[in-house]
């Protein structure tokens, strides 16, 4: 048995001053967990929430959508947030609020109560999710940046795939309050953690908060998102919809106008002006719309008309979050040294190919004809993800590290939902009927349709990464000061 005299040692050697970015990498991945889990793990959940708490059909669709909207609108007010007053600090008060408000949401004894704590959680997300990527980027350095946002990755895509899984397990085992009360020890061990491990660091250059800036850009992605979630339910030329997009031109429109003339703007335009941030960031976009929908209506397809379980939807994507787990931090590594510009067209192709190989699919498909897209998608996913993250984050200041990660994780966000919405548009065009055999036909002609479309996506996103996108090769110094805790 060890004694103290042997542990000692290798104690050590663990909490050595060179392995300490590795435990700030842990600490991060905590809470990055939690809130990408959230994305996906109420989904299956909501049945059972309907039945205890006599919610209806609108108030099931805000249980989701009120931590989307929140987190998408919110996320680049937190990212300059975290570089005003301190990554670590908005990193630990999000991850305060985001646990909190999971614990009100398993307590929950009616709609209003749920919805709302479930609004709070967004506010904790958007704090926490653009400090995680900024307080990596400060920390590592250069050589070994890739492959630390390569683990990031691989940690957000294995939470988004395990979410309707674990959701599945928990609800049908225990009850569903337990997606929620699953996060309070995940994020008192975060807590404890990120006062452990991360060093304090913000933007030391002359800041201010840019109100005009956060009034304009939270009201224009507020409109633009609940447009888009809106055109699942309404019609895209609906009053509602309609006025929705047209308050998100004004107030974008404002934003950017705004932020051209202010001394000190809470998002710098200029970053756009690199074109491998720009090309990253239009990357990150096309891959929202085209996969982050796509997968909404893999899961309705696998159970509407093959006929699964929710469980086993959930587990179908096992073998795609392996392979995006173990791939993602070798292709961060390996960009690193080549750059990201072909893993990401490469991995954009994967990705086309993925698409494509899902519109063979029918009611009469098992595991066995569903795993050769699985394969396709979890070695494309890793091979984009981790790297256009890389390039994006690359080629901004390390200052500017909290916003430049806002942008790329509003990109996802926005993408997304932009997704849902377009896929969905497709699908419904084939569908006339509600219920009956009819039903599953015609929305596996939607299904490929809306599949066929992705794949054009992404084959534009490798053309997009091709052109745009170009190996760092002096990536900048870092001009962030560490803080004493």
């Amino acid at each position: 048995m060890a004694t103290a005299s042997t542990l000692g040692p290798v104690k050590a050697r663990l909490f050595a001053p060179e392995n300490r970015q590795w435990w700030t990498l842990a600490a991060v991945t905590f809470g990055l967990f939690m809130i990408m889990l959230d994305n996906t793990v109420v989904n299956v959940a909501l049945p059972s929430m309907q039945d205890d708490l006599g919610i209806s059909q609108s108030g099931l669709e805000w249980v989701v959508n009120a931590y989307a909207l929140t987190f998408g609108v919110l996320l680049l007010t937190g990212g300059k947030l975290a570089d005003l007053f301190g990554r670590r600090l908005l990193f630990i008060v999000g991850l305060l609020i985001f646990t909190a408000s999971s614990l009100a949401c398993g307590l929950a004894t009616g709609s209003e109560m749920l919805i709302g704590a479930r609004t709070v959680q967004g506010i904790g997300a958007a704090m926490m999710n653009p400090a995680t990527l900024s307080i990596i980027t400060a920390t590592f350095a250069p050589r070994q940046r890739g492959m630390a946002i390569g683990i990031w990755a691989g940690v957000a895509a294995m939470a988004l795939a395990i979410g309707p899984l674990v959701g599945g397990i928990l609800t049908q085992k225990i009850n569903w309050s337990w997606i929620f009360f699953i996060n309070v020890p995940i994020g008192l061990i975060g807590i404890v953690a990120a006062r452990l491990f991360i060093d304090e660091s913000r933007d030391t250059t002359e800041q201010r908060l840019d109100l005009p800036g956060l009034l304009t850009s939270g009201i224009g992605l507020f409109a633009l998102t609940y447009a888009l979630i809106s055109t699942n339910h309404h019609p895209w030329g609906s009053p509602l919809v309609l006025s929705m997009f047209a308050l998100a031109v004004v107030s974008l429109g404002a934003f950017v106008l705004l932020e051209l003339h202010q001394r000190l703007p809470m998002l710098d335009l200029t970053l756009f002006k690199n074109p491998t941030f720009a090309g990253a960031n239009a990357v990150m976009l096309l891959i929202g719309v085209a996969m982050f929908g796509i997968f909404f209506f893999n899961s309705l397809f696998f159970q509407r008309v093959i006929g699964y379980s929710a469980i086993q939807t959930g587990a179908i994507f096992l073998p795609m979050t392996v392979l995006i787990m173990f791939v993602a931090p070798l292709a961060g590594k390996f960009s690193d040294r080549v750059g990201s510009r072909w893993l990401m067209a490469t991995g954009m192709l994967l990705l086309t190919a993925s698409l494509l190989s899902f519109a063979q699919l029918d009611v009469g498909s098992n595991f066995w004809n569903v795993l050769p897209a699985l394969l396709l998608g979890g070695v494309g996913m890793g091979l984009v993800m981790t790297p256009t993250t890389a390039a994006a984050m690359g080629s901004v200041p390390v200052a500017k590290a909290g916003v430049g990660s806002a942008v790329i994780n509003s990109m996802r966000q926005v993408g997304g939902s932009l997704g849902i919405a377009v896929m969905g548009a497709v699908v419904a065009t084939q569908v006339h009927v509600t219920s009956g055999p009819l039903l599953a036909e015609q929305f596996t002609k939607g299904y490929h349709d809306a599949l066929y479309v992705g794949a054009a996506i992404t084959l534009s996103a490798a053309a997009v990464a091709v052109s745009l996108v170009r190996k760092i090769e002096h990536p900048h110094p870092a001009t962030t000061e560490p803080v004493s805790a």
